[in-house]
C-alpha cells in the first residue's frame, strides 16, 4: 500500500450534506467545530440574559437514531427544579418545512444538565435554560438542529428559529 493510500484511509470521511436554509435576520454565523456540524450560530442574548443561544445543524451521514430516541436523548439533558420528570413538561409538535419535509419539534425549558462533551463526565448547570430541537426527515436521512440557550433569549428567538426550520429543503 502506498503512503498516500495508507493516508486517504486514515483520514476521516468528510460529510457533505445537501441540506439549503435561510439564516435569519440577526443571528451570527459561527465557525463549525466538527466534521458532523452543517452549521453553528449564535443568537444574540436579550438584556439580563449572561449568554447567547447556540444553534447547531448536525448531520451524521445518515445515522443518528430514531426520532423518538433524539427526542428523549434531549429532554433528558434538562431538569426541573421541581423535580418532574423533563418528559412532563416538554412539549412535541410536528410540522412540514416549506418544501415538504417532515419535521419533529421538542421544546423544554429547566436547568441545562447536557455533557460538555460526547461522553464526558463533566455537565452543564445551567438554570433557567430552554432546549428546542428538531428532527429533519430527508432522503439523504435525518437532520438534527438544536438551540439551548437562556429561556428569555431563545423566547425572543422562537419565531425565527420556528423559520430556520421550516426553509430547510434539499
Amino acid at each position: 500500500m502506498t503512503l498516500r493510500l495508507i493516508l486517504a484511509a486514515a483520514l476521516p470521511l468528510m460529510l457533505v450534506p445537501a441540506i439549503k436554509y435561510d439564516v435569519p435576520a440577526g443571528w451570527t454565523n459561527r465557525p463549525v467545530t466538527s466534521s458532523m456540524r452543517v452549521a453553528e450560530f449564535a443568537l444574540p442574548k436579550v438584556a439580563g440574559d449572561a449568554e447567547d443561544g447556540q444553534l447547531t445543524l448536525y448531520y451524521f451521514g445518515g445515522q443518528g437514531g430514531t426520532v423518538q430516541a433524539n427526542l428523549d436523548r434531549w429532554i433528558g439533558q434538562m431538569t426541573q427544579p421541581d423535580g418532574r420528570a423533563s418528559k412532563d413538561v416538554a412539549t412535541t409538535t410536528t410540522m412540514k418545512t416549506t418544501s415538504g419535509l417532515s419535521v419533529t419539534l421538542v421544546d423544554v425549558g429547566g436547568t441545562y444538565v447536557a455533557e460538555v462533551t460526547p461522553g464526558s463526565k463533566e455537565r452543564f448547570n445551567k438554570p433557567g435554560f430552554r432546549l428546542r430541537a428538531a428532527v429533519v426527515e430527508t432522503p439523504e436521512g435525518p437532520y438534527f438542529v438544536k438551540l439551548t440557550g437562556p429561556a428569555k433569549t431563545i423566547a425572543k428567538w422562537n419565531d425565527s428559529f420556528l423559520a430556520f426550520v421550516k426553509s430547510l429543503r434539499n
